[in-house]
């Protein structure tokens, strides 16, 4: 019980009840305009966040408050201690302001993956989320997966300050766990394809029931949002809350780490091999355009897979987990909605109270077959003239926008070799420190998109990536993560596939142009980047047609 214990001393000091706004204030009219409702389990409505109209200068919301359990020693002690302290919340509400939101959780001391949890939990119990850092954080936290939403925030307008605001009402330094998971797009000026409608511009959850997987113990939560404001009374959420938790099963079932035999009916690029080739002449060519300031374009491949059976994307997960070293693992699944999956190696920004940290990280080689040959391609990297200018690209631009927002910036290292199990990057971590925390919002907005993913300049080549690609990136390339209230952390969306029941996988990938670039190469970089998922299906059986479309 020591694990269990250690947590309770630690979050038990996380209580908090606090009634942000002064009596006047709350006496104040709220003007808040309710917008994209989504029927949540057949049920109840969920709440959506966002916050419109004139009025938008929003105090948090009046209760913020972490509750921790005596620990257990396993999850079915944990959902029965839960459900009981629900069914008491709802006969003896003990909170009367007109807004808040509150975290149940019970330490557990037998550990579980997270992304077992979920494995095991109905398919249908939407939306649901999945995240795992690279690092493990002070709080021992190593995955998170959720399923419902005690309050969500989605839109078709792209990402705003406003938006940023409204997911910031919800979050406490206080209560650290309480945490928004979601994406953005990479273009929310580009046209939205229909795989990518139900994710808006923009979604983030707060998890309704919650499985925190830490370092040597577990944690089950649930979590209660209301807003009178937008229609989400105390009464509301408790009920919603409850017949989520109903659905919630206790029952693990072990995710298996290897992908069962699939046979593929198809397989279609966009663009086709002859397509690229022709997008990446014409990049070159305006990239030695001597009235043209483009030096980098970052173009991408959207990959259908379909196979002979559904694939589950949560399979898939566990396959790209267990060989995701130095990697993030995401999953966002909103309602009516394909679930977008990912292992990406790289960092976008983590904000740990006013301290920033972002990463560079371009070119790309295959691991060697043994210490040697990796040793040799590893040199190669490290003194290839085309791929040290785009590594440059890269990591001046953001060091430029950190020192756009920070005090002082430092890169170390300025270049060295990540390696990951497939393949190795150049890379170089750059620091800073924030002037407040307000600026969070101008971090993410500067950052993104970055020359990694879209090129430089970032107008020129955004025009470029909007004039040649024909496919929808969605949420591909874009910001994945979460927002806390002291802490957030982001990772870029590459890496990334789209799985939708009866449609198969769209698997995307992107290579960098510069000066310099060969499109036979850069094609088989895209080969190499969609192999962690492409080796998860049988790509080499004489039964596959493939096929590449215009």
């Amino acid at each position: 019980m020591a694990i269990a214990q250690k947590w309770l001393t630690h979050l038990s000091n996380t209580r908090h009840n606090n009634l942000f706004a002064s009596r006047k204030q709350q006496q104040q009219p709220m003007c808040f305009i309710q917008h994209h409702r989504l029927v949540c389990h057949g049920c109840y409505l969920s709440m959506n966040g966002c916050i419109e109209g004139q009025d938008k200068e929003k105090n948090h919301v009046g209760t913020i408050e972490t509750r921790t359990l005596e620990p257990v020693t396993s999850l079915a002690m944990a959902m029965y201690n839960l459900n009981n302290a629900i069914s008491q919340l709802k006969t003896e509400p003990p909170f009367y302001t007109s807004s808040g939101i509150v975290r149940l959780q019970v330490p557990i001391e037998e550990k579980v993956e997270a992304i077992d949890w979920l494995h095991s939990q109905n398919h249908l119990l939407l939306p649901r989320c999945f995240f795992s850092g690279r690092e493990q954080n002070e709080d021992n936290l190593v995955s998170v997966a959720g399923v419902g939403s005690a309050v969500f925030f989605c839109h078709s307008h792209p990402f705003s300050y406003w938006d940023w605001r409204s997911i910031r009402r919800f979050l406490s330094e206080r209560c650290p766990l309480i945490r928004a998971y979601g994406a953005i797009r990479f273009n929310a000026k580009a046209k939205v394809s229909s795989e990518w409608q139900a994710f808006g511009s923009f979604y983030f959850m707060i998890p309704q029931v919650e499985f925190n997987e830490l370092e040597g113990g577990s944690m089950l939560t649930t979590t209660i949002a209301w807003d009178n404001a937008l229609s989400r009374t105390w009464e509301n959420a408790i009920n919603a809350l409850e017949a989520t938790f109903c659905k919630v099963s206790s029952s693990i079932v072990k995710s298996p780490k290897q992908a069962p035999p699939t046979l593929i009916l198809s397989s279609h690029n966009i663009p086709s091999r002859v397509d690229w080739h022709l997008s990446v002449n014409r990049a070159l060519q305006m990239i030695k355009q001597n009235d043209s300031s483009l030096t980098k374009v970052v173009l991408a491949r959207s990959t259908r897979v379909v196979p002979t059976a559904d694939i589950d994307p949560l399979k898939w997960l566990a396959c790209l987990k267990d060989e995701g070293a130095n990697a993030y693992q995401f999953f966002l699944q909103p309602p009516n909605a394909p679930a977008f999956i990912g292992n990406t190696p790289e960092q976008l920004f983590h904000r740990k109270s006013l301290h920033i940290t972002s990463e560079a990280l371009a070119g790309t080689r295959a691991r060697g077959l043994s210490p040697a040959l990796d040793c040799q391609i590893e040199l190669d990297l490290l003194t290839s003239p085309k791929d040290d200018n785009e590594f440059t690209i890269v990591r001046e631009t953001i060091r430029r926008k950190l020192e756009a927002v920070c005090e002082k910036v430092v890169i170390k290292p300025k270049k060295m070799i990540r390696k990951l199990p497939r393949i190795q990057h150049l890379f170089a971590q750059l620091a800073g420190r924030l002037e407040r925390e307000e600026d969070e919002f101008e971090i993410m907005s500067s950052l993104h998109p970055s020359p990694a993913v879209c090129g430089y300049p970032t107008e020129e080549a955004q025009l470029l990536i909007a004039e040649t690609e024909v496919f929808d990136r969605g949420m591909y390339a874009g910001p994945v993560g979460w927002f806390g209230g002291g802490e957030s952390e982001f990772a870029v969306g590459i890496r990334s596939a789209l799985v939708e029941k009866d449609l198969g996988a769209l698997i995307y990938a992107g290579t960098g142009i510069v000066e310099g670039s060969n499109p036979y190469l850069e094609w088989d970089e895209l080969e190499l980047k969609t192999s962690q998922f492409t080796k998860l299906v049988k790509l080499d059986l004489p039964l596959i047609q493939k096929v590449d479309c215009k």
